[in-house]
């Protein structure tokens, strides 16, 4: 997959429930607050004309907000796209 989000936006993955083969879940929430990164902005424009470093990477396991971003699908699969603002913390 070849995306690249503009400005200070976050292609994320975001877990979802588990089910058993006979259909248990194992959590308790449909979407997880943990996600991880695919694709990360150049960064945000200031008005001095440069760009706000990025605090995330691809690759990194970050926790969301609860509301916000834009689910979109690419090539089957399911993706959110957030603003660096929504992400709460980089899980290490």
């Amino acid at each position: 997959m070849n995306i690249q989000p503009l400005g200070d936006n976050v292609l994320v993955k975001q877990k979802k429930e588990e089910k058993t083969k006979s259909g248990i879940i194992l959590t308790n929430e449909k979407e997880l607050p943990e996600a991880e990164v695919v694709a990360v902005g150049p960064g945000k424009m200031m008005d001095d004309g440069k760009r706000q470093a990025m605090d995330v990477k691809a690759g990194d396991v970050v926790l969301l907000k609860s509301w916000g971003g834009d689910k979109v699908e690419l090539e089957k699969e399911e993706y959110k796209i957030v603003s660096q603002g929504d992400i709460l913390a980089v899980v290490k």
